[in-house]
C-alpha cells in the first residue's frame, strides 16, 4: 500500500472542503495539529510535571 499521490490528495481536499466549508478548515487543521503534538508528547514520555522539575 503506497501513499496517495497529488491527484488523490486534491480529491480528498475537495471532499473535505464540500463537507465542512471553507470557514471550518483552519479550525480542523489546528485541532488536528494539537492532537498530533499531544500524541507525540505521550509517545516520548514528556510530561508537564517533568518540565516543572527542571
Amino acid at each position: 500500500m503506497s501513499m496517495p499521490g497529488i491527484g488523490e490528495l486534491v480529491i480528498i481536499f475537495l471532499i473535505v472542503l464540500v463537507l465542512f466549508g471553507a470557514g471550518k478548515i483552519p479550525t480542523i487543521a489546528k485541532d488536528l495539529g494539537s492532537g498530533i503534538r499531544g500524541f507525540k508528547k505521550a509517545l516520548s514520555g514528556e510530561d508537564e510535571d517533568d518540565k516543572d522539575k527542571k
